[in-house]
């Protein structure tokens, strides 16, 4: 058992750290004011080689492994959650499909792009009635006619959505099927009959685009499924059980941010005559927080070795997007009370981070389903 990160991750960590500093901690506060996609960050993030890190070079990657892609998540979620959930988002959901389950064409023509930086790439899989259970909410449809796809329907909460180049849409393609008759289909950008809906307004993370898509007879051509008609349901649970490494990762970055506010302001502010750290109660606080962040680092890597070593990941996957999304909501809300008053005021960065930790236990399945995951996993270990 080996704590050390090695020479290349530590690498990418250090690097990543420093351009988050330098290009992102400035206008991290702007992007929440504003809700504008700080589309200058990631053509800098693309000229860093950032936006295909873990993909092979061939296809415009760098080559890395899962654990400098945690780790690049943290540093820029530690950064700004608006940035780190649109990276995470990218090459979770909209590259890892397509990498795990496309041809060679399709790598070429449609990952190369998104792994350059030239583009986003995005996933739709929940619509409008749906949410937690995927298997049986699907409603949008794809007919195969001729040489093209033709969809129907709608999907929700589409990261990137009204900017990306690719959407992994999640389609019923055989109805009699049930989820055996689900599919991953690429929609390219400005299909016809795809149609982006109205930004979302959200509690936080407020500088990634969250939009709904409409598919209207949506023609898409026949070479666009990925792997083969039937496996979508599949590939879905697949795809997320990568991106719950992001998410944790993410929620570990934000919460680090969190703790580190808190130290600073704890030792600056003076209260009866000494600075707050100096109390009992702010300590505790302090020290929670770093535990259970810390043990979060250590439920991610495992993952994330695991996942490296091509074994089965989906268990120590879902604990560790868990419980750094619940350590981290409690990191940020201890931070806004060692803050007091001023942690409510937006002149501290303390309760955006709160705002924008808060989808880390909703998103890439709700911590109450991830419970259910983690408990059945358990259960048919020892039954």
């Amino acid at each position: 058992m080996d704590f050390h990160l090695t020479e290349e991750q530590r690498a990418v960590q250090e690097m990543v750290h420093d351009f988050a500093e330098k290009e992102i901690v400035p206008h991290a506060t702007e992007i929440d004011k504003t809700d504008e996609f700080p589309a200058e960050i990631f053509r800098k993030m693309g000229e860093q080689g950032l936006m295909g890190l873990p993909f092979p070079e061939e296809y415009g990657g760098g080559g890395a492994d899962a654990m400098s892609q945690a780790l690049a998540v943290e540093e820029i979620s530690w950064a700004s959650g608006s940035v780190g959930l649109t990276y995470a988002a990218h090459l979770s959901l909209g590259c890892a499909p397509i990498y795990n389950f496309g041809t060679e064409d399709q790598k070429k023509e449609w990952l190369t792009p998104l792994a350059r930086g030239e583009a986003l790439g995005a996933l739709a899989l929940t619509e409008p009635k749906g949410g937690s259970d995927l298997a049986g909410s699907v409603s949008t449809t794809a007919v195969l006619k001729g040489n093209e796809w033709i969809i129907n329907g709608s999907k929700m909460y589409v990261t990137s959505g009204a900017i990306a180049r690719s959407i992994n849409v999640l389609c019923m393609t055989d109805k009699t099927k049930g989820h055996r008759g689900l599919s991953l289909i690429i929609v390219p950008r400005g299909a016809p009959g795809l149609v982006v809906g109205k930004l979302e307004e959200k509690m936080g993370l407020h500088g990634s685009l969250t939009t709904q898509v409409f598919f209207e007879d949506c023609r898409v051509p026949k070479g666009n499924l990925l792997g083969a008609e039937g496996d979508g349901f599949k590939q879905a649970m697949i795809t997320l059980d990568g991106g719950r490494i992001g998410i944790g990762a993410m929620a570990l970055g934000l919460g680090r941010a969190a703790l580190e506010a808190s130290l600073k302001y704890a030792q600056e502010r003076q209260a009866f005559g000494q600075p707050i750290s100096n109390f009992e109660a702010i300590q505790w606080m302090i020290a929670d927080s770093a535990m259970e962040l810390e043990a979060s680092r250590l439920l991610i890597a495992k993952a994330a070795y695991l996942k490296d070593r091509h074994q089965r990941f989906s268990t120590e996957a879902a604990m560790a997007k868990l419980n750094a999304s619940e350590a981290a909501d409690r990191a940020c809300s201890k931070a806004i009370q060692i803050h007091g008053g001023a942690g409510y005021l937006r002149d501290f960065p303390v309760e955006r981070y709160y705002r924008d930790n808060r989808l880390t236990l909703i998103g890439e399945g709700t911590n109450e389903i991830l419970r259910m995951v983690i408990a059945r996993s358990i259960l048919k270990e020892v039954g």
